[in-house]
């Protein structure tokens, strides 16, 4: 499984980006898909998760409500629509798939992405 990520991008705090994460593989269907994401001099954490069948969806505490993510399984694609976004929201963002289910311990993911940088203003 290869995993692209795409939408990254410079904004202003209170704006909403959508980061799309495109997946090639013959059993992307099986897999739960996730977001971590990591700023500069930050250890790597745990955004959001989900289930193979788009259900199951996990959220980081400070990101309920501002959040949401989703599959299209059609489309190989996940997304992670970020609305209300803060300077402390700054990181590089990386897509995950695992087949252990909605997880959010990084290390029961087996293929990352190679990220996308997303900057807040203030």
């Amino acid at each position: 499984v290869k995993l692209v990520e795409s939408g990254g991008a410079l904004v202003q705090a209170g704006d909403s980006l959508r980061l799309s994460c495109a997946a090639t593989g013959p059993t992307f269907g099986n897999f739960a898909m996730g977001w971590f994401r990591q700023a500069p001099g930050k250890e790597r954490e745990f955004v959001a998760a989900l289930a193979w069948n788009g259900g199951n969806i996990r959220l980081q505490d400070s990101v309920k409500g501002r959040y949401t993510m989703s599959r299209d399984t059609t489309k190989d694609t996940v997304y992670l629509q970020m609305n209300d976004l803060k300077p402390e929201d700054t990181a590089v963002y990386y897509c995950v798939a695992g087949r252990l289910g909605a997880s959010s311990l990084s290390y029961e993911y087996n293929y990352w992405g190679q990220g996308t940088q997303v900057t807040v203003s203030s």
